[in-house]
């Protein structure tokens, strides 16, 4: 008998409970649903409106039954785990993937939608905020060649392929036109979309890198390494140590950048502004003609803020970037947190499971996390002094 097959036998209902669960919840993806099906035709109009009309976005439909999967959810008999931590994390899982179901049945749907969101992800905080104003505060540094935009997406595809090839896991690739970013992982088909009109600037190729492969797709197979199915569907509040630790890659590997920066600190406006009932053409204005960004990244910002009626998620980058620098420094050691979809706030349980071997030693790791490439002197110090 394996060491896995005698823990199911000393641990029956832990493993039969993560093994119904697993079933349930292979489909609640929210970002399967959240990105619009029009966002380009919605764009022309938008622009053509003299950005005075608020874009009409669609969404795919579910292909669930939200019903049944939240009865079914609740009809777990939690109570027969016995081990208590187990237990409680456990039923914080229940709670959040309830709360994930409603914010895909209720996308599109607008204040109904928003109202979920911040119940799963809540929203930026006046501190959240006084730190993306801090970050914005600061001189752009000089655009040099590797910011222009210059490769289509095949040639993407191609360098993706290739840094693949330092891991023995199989990526999927696929080109897609509704996306609200130039690329996104889709943990339960570990598949790498790439926007397919997009254009990629050599820095954004190793950001995507490092940020895409060498997180959210390195957890995610490291979660299908796991016996227990939690590690690759998600820990409960998962998303901003994800978000954390994907960004914090990009600074580790010298990528991150202060337009990065600012760009994730514009978002977490963009959610605040969503807290104080802006539509979308106020947020467009908000950052176009208040903090005179352009255009093209000011729809960009304002779509991923006002996508499924308000998604406040994009203020995590930049928290979780913060917390997951603060842990390095204390710690030294992220293992626990790249076991799989882990959330900083549970990384105690996975090294509990890992003692008691009902969880195993990552097996991918993140090669920027060995080593600090990073050489910009302007981003250490506002990373240190984030609040």
């Amino acid at each position: 008998m394996s060491r896995i097959d005698s823990l199911r036998k000393e641990n029956p209902n832990l493993f039969r409970i993560d093994h119904q669960l697993n079933l349930l919840v292979q489909k609640i993806e929210l970002l399967n649903y959240i990105n619009p099906t029009n966002i380009e035709q919605e764009k022309r109009n938008f622009f053509s409106s003299k950005y005075n009309i608020n874009p009409n976005f669609k969404y795919r439909k579910i292909d669930f039954n939200a019903h049944k999967v939240q009865q079914e959810l609740f009809s777990q008999d939690i109570d027969t785990i016995l081990d208590d931590r187990s237990r409680a994390f456990y039923q914080d899982v229940i709670y959040d993937y309830s709360g994930l179901v409603q914010c895909i049945e209720t996308i599109g749907q607008g204040r109904k939608f928003y109202y979920n969101a911040l119940k799963s992800f809540g929203t930026p905080t006046q501190k959240d905020v006084e730190n993306a104003q801090f970050i914005l505060h600061f001189e752009d540094d000089t655009y040099d060649q590797e910011m222009f935009p210059i490769f289509n997406v095949d040639e993407a595809e191609a360098y993706f392929q290739k840094f693949t090839q330092r891991y023995d896991f199989q990526l999927k690739i696929k080109h897609s036109t509704k996306l609200a970013a130039a690329a996104m992982v889709l943990n339960n088909t570990q598949t790498l979309l790439l926007k397919k009109n997009h254009r990629f600037s050599t820095n954004q190729l190793k950001v995507l890198a490092n940020h895409e492969i060498g997180v959210h797709l390195v957890t995610t197979f490291n979660g299908l390494n796991q016996a227990l199915k939690i590690f690759h569907n998600g820990f409960p509040n998962n998303v901003e140590t994800q978000e954390g630790l994907a960004v914090f890659s990009e600074y580790m590997s010298g990528c991150l950048t202060l337009h990065r920066l600012k760009e994730l600190s514009y978002r977490v406006i963009a959610a605040d502004s969503l807290h104080k009932g802006f539509n979308f053409c106020d947020t467009f204005d908000l950052l176009h003609n208040q903090y005179k960004l352009n255009r093209e990244e000011s729809y960009n910002i304002s779509l991923r803020a006002h996508r499924g009626g308000g998604f406040t998620k994009d203020y995590m980058y930049l928290t979780g970037l913060k917390k997951v620098y603060n842990y390095y420094q204390t710690e030294g050691d992220l293992d626990a947190l790249m076991a799989g979809k882990v959330s900083m706030e549970h990384a105690d349980i996975v090294t509990k499971w890992q003692t008691e071997g009902l969880a195993q030693p990552i097996r991918y790791r993140n090669l920027a996390f060995t080593s600090n490439e990073n050489t910009n002197a302007k981003l250490n110090f506002i990373l240190q002094n984030l609040k």
